[in-house]
């Protein structure tokens, strides 16, 4: 393997972990934003009321888009290993 085509695989890795981690995150985001807001507008300040809900949240996020990370990481997982494979 060349150094240009681990360069190419470092940077389909990063690609990978984007998309596999954004969904979970970005549900994590918008409960966090949401509850902060509530918070903010009945001056309620307690704890748990800003981690049980962004827990949920992403542990649905995981639930609803799990063949999508799925999928993703299988095409990947195929691609380094063709390439190994085909020696480059």
């Amino acid at each position: 393997m060349t150094e240009g085509e681990l360069i190419e695989i470092a940077n389909s890795s990063m690609l990978v972990m984007m998309k596999v981690a954004a969904p979970p995150l970005f549900a994590g985001l918008v409960i966090g934003l949401a509850v902060s807001l509530f918070q903010a507008l009945t001056q309620i300040q307690e704890a748990t009321l800003t981690f049980v809900p962004k827990v949920l949240a992403v542990f649905v996020a995981l639930l609803i888009f799990l063949p999508f990370i799925l999928h993703t990481l299988m095409d990947f997982m195929h691609l380094v290993l063709d390439r190994a494979i085909s020696g480059g």
